[in-house]
């Protein structure tokens, strides 16, 4: 059975992009998926990139252009510029990893849903009342928002860390443990989905 990691941030509007294609790809190949949020900016800052507010105009016209056109190849919602963005992704982090290791609910759907929260419903997944929110929509005890925070920021931080010791550099993600092989970007599922029937 294959192992995946996958690094994400959610605030990233190619997590949500990315909707449940992962999950469906895993269960085809009876893989498992381990979630590893952490802080994209500083992801971007340990390994060369670039935040968003300071690249050349040039390459934020194209995100502009880019992302709708894949909304509307994928058929999702997605505003250009919602509400809110950027916000603190910690907390629906902890929210993640607190969830992740009780078990029980929909960690796919959970992730999914904070990244659509932004992208497609105007919500503020920084919000107490939003992470509570979608804990329980996703099958999970909306008190987790409250368990936790100290593991749930020493693990955020140590994914950080394990994304950069692992050669990730953006989000979403994926490492495959059981190869080493590492796919960049929503864009490469398909590709993570080829590499898995071979193994």
């Amino acid at each position: 059975m294959a192992s995946i990691d996958y690094y994400l941030g959610t605030i990233s509007p190619y997590v949500y992009l990315a909707g449940t294609r992962l999950e469906e790809i895993a269960e085809k190949h009876g893989a498992t998926v381990t979630y590893k949020p952490l802080d994209l900016l500083q992801l971007f800052d340990r390994t060369g990139g670039i935040r968003p507010a300071e690249r050349h105009p040039s390459r934020n016209e194209y995100r502009a252009q880019e992302l709708p056109r894949w909304a509307e190849y994928l058929d999702m919602p997605f505003n250009q510029k919602p509400a809110h963005w950027p916000v603190n992704m910690a907390p629906s982090s902890y929210a993640i990893i607190a969830a992740q290791q009780a078990g029980g609910g929909d960690l796919g759907g959970l992730v999914h849903g904070f990244a659509k929260a932004v992208w497609a419903d105007e919500r503020d997944i920084s919000d107490d009342a939003v992470i509570r929110d979608l804990l329980g929509a996703h099958g999970f005890d909306p008190d987790l928002a409250d368990k936790g925070l100290f593991v749930g920021a020493e693990t955020y931080g140590r994914n950080l860390e394990e994304a950069v010791e692992a050669g990730a550099f953006g989000a979403p993600f994926y490492v495959v443990r059981d190869s080493g092989q590492r796919f960049w970007g929503q864009d490469r599922l398909d590709f993570l989905d080829r590499h898995l029937a071979t193994l």
